[in-house]
């Protein structure tokens, strides 16, 4: 990983496209688009580069990590959704491009509600957790990595 590299990648899974149209108790009305375009003046003010995908699928999701140059990056957000569950494939895929860390977020507080969403397989792995803090943790996440604090 270059130090000097200021590229942070959000990594959405299923479902994340319906922001703003879900449960707004738990998810808010922002939309995805909404989050993304948050992210990019904020990158705009802090020099930082930021790219975004999502996919319903999770092979998708691994097959895109897998495209990324880890000596290019700063950290990966992700919010697997449903994934954080049961996704050790892209958990392994994010492991791949160690020493790049990531941080995993949730809008909800996870545990809060049903139990299976109380079980992640990112968390021991994760260089940090956020949930509960509606869209801004994808601001917070964003802000820790390009304060590169973690290094």
């Amino acid at each position: 990983m270059s130090k000097n590299t200021n590229k942070i990648i959000v990594v959405n899974g299923p479902n994340l496209n319906n922001l703003g149209k879900r449960n707004n108790n738990f998810y808010g009305k922002e939309t995805l688009l909404d989050i993304e375009n948050q992210m990019l003046e904020n990158a705009k003010k802090h020099n930082c580069d930021v790219s975004f995908f999502q996919s319903n699928h999770e092979g998708a999701i691994v097959d895109f990590i897998q495209t990324l140059d880890k000596n290019e990056l700063s950290g990966v957000i992700i919010n697997a959704g449903a994934l954080s569950q049961v996704g050790y494939s892209i958990l392994d895929a994010l492991l791949d491009l160690s020493p790049v860390k990531f941080i995993e977020i949730h809008i909800s507080n996870v545990y809060t509600r049903e139990e299976f969403r109380q079980k992640s397989v990112f968390a021991k792995f994760a260089l940090g957790q956020i949930c509960g803090l509606g869209t801004y943790g994808y601001l917070a996440a964003m802000n820790f990595f390009i304060s590169k604090k973690y290094e």
